[in-house]
């Protein structure tokens, strides 16, 4: 019979399989033919192919292969536990971004049994199971063979029509939908990450079970080089670096939310002051609304009804007001201040508002995750034919700034839900979706279509920055929205003289400010760029005596506009350098009797290389330039460093 495979039309056996064919084109590495996409759904290897079929081969550079190879992984990791600690009840074990977890009730474990674990498993992927599919006839079947397991039992009963699958690899079986691995051969390196409690269903009310996290890999060096991976991220880990530099910090009086301290202030203060620069230049006007606002605004909004759990909440004067977890409806009050002409579109409306959301306490992490935080929101009202041009105004805005940072990114175009789940009419959507798109071709970067994933009330484009490590974080935003205008009566009067609806863009850049202050921290590994940099200057005199003349030259940096400090402390001079050096400090000038006989000061980075002796003017000229540029390379810079 023939089939199609990668576009390309291939004879082969009746009753052939997937695995067949790749193994006929080779495609047998740890890494390849991981499973397979037939017709565009997703299977495993062992399907048997029909006339016709469309083949596309999945492998561990795939999104998909890696959640195959992971999820496979972990029913291995499972039926370890289990061989271990029969009495172990194993609830659920899915994929995640890096590697997967599973989690069990009836287990008490810590890191001393990690090993135990890594060796049976290693035992398990030694015996090379193929895991079998089975198919349950019913419920009632599937109910059967879990009668011992309620969390199996609560699952299957909650299942919607359909097939109840499950796999079986020696003596352990699971519910799973598929697909797996055809053999556990594939798996080359696994290693258990940590260990952690995890409420059953993510509810509080709900029991405590023991969460296991893992990874996998079809090549030890993988595993090798994610390890490598998660030391260095552990190095610039934000909660550990803001503490040791002074940046940030959390009290138990206001659980979730970042005390900045004057060192952290420094950086946030040139992170607003570098956009309010950006959006003076793109003809933007900033407004400022109140943080706490009347019920039934949040009730005209939707958020009353569909946000109220996530608001902090009060009564004043027997009415009841919340503080603003959105600057939406702040702005759309402004809006109606005034009466509008499509002559003052497209009118750009930015506010960097400060915002309250009530997150679990559980979820809190750091300035990653934070109840308090600062949007750098911002609303554009425009006519539909404007859509196009206004979105590349914001792109090329987002690009500017992302590139300051040397912040590369990943964009994605998300379309509209199933009909039913959204608001707007066929023909808005289809303005607003052809506007979006039509900008991002234009722009001319790559992007992906999230098929389904838009808002309800409109389209929109995410912005993914990808930091030092590699890693990818959703900062911006490119909203279209069709609601707000609507729920709040917006009008402008367009040049027929007819009263008209706005189009309305949403758009944040930075995103939440803290969480991209912690971005900057893991991105620069502490190591800021002197025109964010905390203290970017520190003059060490050698002795009390070279004092004075360091507060000379300490005036004349700060008249260039450069912060610096002095430490005069009576530590040694090398303890001052390596307390200058931990502090991240950009450049240490060292004073002594040479330097007061010549007019000049030593140099030296953070790097620990000394540049030597040299005047403060030929110093200054370069970090005013580096300064002025928001260089990320110091001038001083050398290929050892």
């Amino acid at each position: 019979m023939e089939i199609i495979v990668n576009k390309e039309k291939k004879k082969v056996p009746d009753q052939c399989r997937a695995v067949d064919v790749a193994k006929m084109l080779n495609l047998t590495a740890p890494d390849q033919a991981l499973a397979v996409k037939v017709n565009g759904k997703l299977l495993d290897l062992s399907c048997l192919l029909k006339e016709g079929d469309d083949l596309t081969f999945v492998n561990f550079s795939d999104s998909e292969g890696k959640e195959v190879f992971w999820h496979t992984t972990a029913h291995v990791l499972a039926q370890a536990v289990m061989r271990i600690w029969p009495e172990a009840l194993p609830t659920i074990g899915p994929p995640i971004e890096h590697g997967f977890y599973y989690d069990f009730a009836n287990l008490e474990i810590s890191e001393k049994d990690f090993p135990r674990i890594e060796k049976e498993v290693k035992q398990i992927i030694k015996e090379n199971y193929q895991p079998e599919r089975h198919e349950y006839k019913s419920k009632q079947e599937a109910i059967a063979d879990y009668r011992n397991n309620p969390y199996k039992i609560e699952m299957i009963e909650e299942f919607e029509e359909g097939v109840i699958s499950s796999y079986k690899q020696g003596e352990f079986a699971d519910l799973c939908r598929g697909p797996h691995l055809y053999n556990l051969g594939k798996i080359k390196a696994f290693k258990v990450l940590k260990t952690s409690g995890a409420y059953w269903r993510g509810d509080p009310e709900k029991e405590m079970l023991t969460r296991i996290y893992a990874i996998a890999f079809p090549d030890r060096s993988q595993l090798v080089d994610y390890l490598n991976f998660l030391e260095e991220a552990k190095k610039r880990e934000h909660k550990r670096l803001g503490t040791q530099l002074d940046l940030f910090s959390f009290k138990e009086e206001a659980p979730g939310m970042p005390f900045i301290h004057p060192r952290g202030l420094v950086v946030w203060e040139s992170l607003i002051g570098f956009l309010r620069q950006c959006l003076n230049e793109a003809h933007y006007q900033e407004i400022k609304t109140p943080s706490m606002m009347s019920k039934e605004l949040w009730i005209r909004s939707g958020h009353w009804l569909h946000y109220k759990e996530n608001m902090y909440i009060c009564e004043v004067e027997n009415r009841e007001f919340a503080i603003k977890p959105m600057n939406c409806p702040g702005c759309m009050l402004y809006y109606k201040s005034h009466t509008h002409s499509y002559r003052e579109f497209p009118l750009r409306v930015s506010e960097i508002g400060h915002v309250h959301r009530h997150e679990p306490s559980g979820a809190l992490h750091g300035l990653f995750r934070v109840r308090s935080f600062h949007q750098d929101d911002a609303h554009i009202f425009m006519k539909p034919q404007q859509i196009k041009d206004e979105i590349l105004h914001v792109l090329a805005l987002a690009d500017k700034l992302y590139m300051a940072f040397g912040l590369s990114y990943k964009l994605e175009l998300s379309t509209r839900p199933e009909k039913g789940k959204t608001i707007g009419s066929d023909e808005d959507w289809q303005i607003a979706t052809n506007g979006l798109k039509s900008a991002l071709d234009e722009w001319g970067h790559s992007y992906t279509v999230n098929e389904g994933e838009g808002a309800f009330y409109g389209p929109k484009i995410d912005l993914h920055i990808r930091d030092a490590l590699g890693r990818f974080w959703q900062c911006g935003t490119i909203q279209l929205d069709l609601s707000l205008p609507e729920k709040f009566s917006l009008e402008y009067i367009d040049d027929d003289g007819k009263h008209k609806r706005p189009i309305m863009i949403h758009r944040a850049l930075y995103g939440s400010i803290e969480r991209f202050f912690g971005i900057l921290i893991e991105h620069f590994a502490g190591k800021f760029p002197l025109w964010l940099s905390p203290m970017p200057v520190r003059i060490i005199p050698i002795a009390d005596r070279h004092v004075e003349y360091a507060k000379e030259l300490q005036a004349e940096v700060k008249k260039a506009g450069i912060l610096c400090d002095i430490d005069s402390t009576h530590e040694s001079v090398s303890k001052k350098i390596r307390s200058a050096q931990l502090m991240q400090i950009n450049y240490m000038l060292t004073v002594g009797d040479a330097e007061i006989q010549n007019k000049t000061m030593a140099l030296r980075t953070r790097d620990n290389v000394v540049h030597g002796e040299m005047k403060l003017d030929d110093f200054l000229k370069k970090v005013k330039q580096e300064k002025e540029n928001r260089d990320l390379i110091s001038p001083f810079a050398t290929k050892s460093t």
